[in-house]
């Protein structure tokens, strides 16, 4: 529900900024002070989880991101609607944390990438939907889908309370350590590879797709927001086709191959994507972008919970990954903002494929965080192992 209204908003953001009359770099900024406020809060958001659990976090950041974007619909002003975008960052980041987290601490090692994959998938069918509901209520007016999302996930954060007021997450956790200290686990070679992934993740899935894109359709190819909703949904769609079965795979052929692979493909991908001329090309592309990116999403998750152990309760290790995403989302929407109005929008495609291909070195260079669960031994002997016939047993 939390990806679907992402989706529904994203076609109609771009579009309600422009009416205040601001330049491309200040409708980019919406998307870099959303990021910059969950990159902030996140680690307040570990140390809540860690306090008073996982279901009061969770829930209370749906609230939050709520009220804030329903609040969106009313805003006056740029100034206004960018301090709602910052509440709504504040709630977003207690709820994936939270999710986050509790999904390393639930997830079996010989299942992690299955569990990874379904968890992003999920997001990711919520994200399809999205921006063609978005696309819908537009038609109402641009801030009709603000309130349509507000409405809806408010609605949401009700049921779960009452349906959750008994779960075991309502306790608070144990205060005992995580399994990786963030000191340890900036030790592990293969923690600064997934950094680096997920700093790249955010850069193109929010700096890009969330940021740029929609200004692309817009100014480059003339559509409006209806054209908008269908281009993000090709790119959501794609990444929800690949992920469950990328997730299968590395639980059988381990993380480092569908990483490095996944962010390859992905960055060339995204390079040619800006050179799309008809809109019916740019769709399939979209398609094919989020195809390729779906490869790597599932082992980039399940590489964490490798890493961090099953113990990690969303301690300060599983919150800088989430920030790291955010960082790419803050750095890439304000450099491809100044790139689309001093360059051209294709160099913010070009850009954004290279820090992919970077992300896709770095694991290179990275070991396997895979293990091969060995096989505890048999507690009965057999004959052969105490050297005595059958005849004797």
């Amino acid at each position: 529900m939390v990806a679907l209204g992402y989706g529904v908003i994203s076609p109609a953001l771009p579009s309600f900024a422009r009416s205040f009359g601001v330049s491309i770099k200040a409708v980019t900024f919406l998307v870099t002070v959303f990021s910059l406020a969950r990159l902030c809060f996140a680690p307040v958001s570990g140390q809540l989880v860690q306090r008073l659990g996982e279901r009061r976090i969770y829930i209370g950041g749906m609230v939050i991101v709520a009220v804030s974007t329903g609040a969106c619909a009313f805003s006056q002003a740029y100034w206004q609607l960018m301090a709602f975008r910052v509440i709504s960052g504040i709630g977003s980041t207690m709820f994936y944390v939270s999710a986050l987290g509790l999904m390393i601490h639930i997830s079996p090692p010989d299942a992690r990438g299955r569990v990874a994959g379904l968890f992003t998938t999920s997001f990711m069918v919520g994200a399809v939907g999205g921006p063609a509901v978005g696309a819908l209520a537009a038609g109402w007016g641009l801030t009709a889908p603000f309130i349509v999302y507000g409405v809806a996930l408010l609605g949401v954060a009700v049921v779960l309370f009452f349906g959750l007021r008994n779960s075991a997450l309502a306790a608070p956790g144990p205060p005992t350590r995580s399994t990786v200290t963030m000191r340890e686990a900036l030790r592990v070679r293969a923690y600064w590879s997934s950094l680096g992934a997920n700093f790249a993740t955010g850069w193109s899935a929010f700096g890009l797709r969330v940021a740029l894109v929609p200004l692309f359709i817009t100014d480059v190819m003339g559509r409006g927001v209806g054209v908008i909703g269908i281009a993000l949904a090709a790119f959501a769609g794609g990444n929800a086709l690949a992920m469950i079965p990328s997730g299968y795979l590395s639980d059988r052929m381990g993380r480092r191959t569908l990483m490095i692979v996944g962010l390859a493909l992905s960055g060339a991908a995204t390079i040619f994507l800006g050179a799309a001329s008809s809109l019916p090309r740019f769709l399939v592309a979209a398609v094919v972008v989020g195809a390729v990116t779906g490869i790597y999403m599932s082992p980039m998750q399940a590489a964490v919970a490798d890493i961090l152990g099953s113990e990690a309760r969303a301690g300060s290790p599983v919150a800088a990954v989430q920030m790291m995403s955010d960082l790419g989302a803050i750095v890439g929407s304000m450099t491809l903002g100044w790139v689309a109005e001093r360059l051209s929008y294709g160099w913010g495609f070009v850009i954004s494929g290279i820090v992919l291909l970077i992300a896709a070195v770095g694991w290179v260079v990275a070991p396997e965080t895979r293990t091969v669960p060995v096989p505890e031994p048999d507690p009965l002997p057999s004959p052969h192992t105490l050297n005595l016939p059958e005849q004797q047993l």
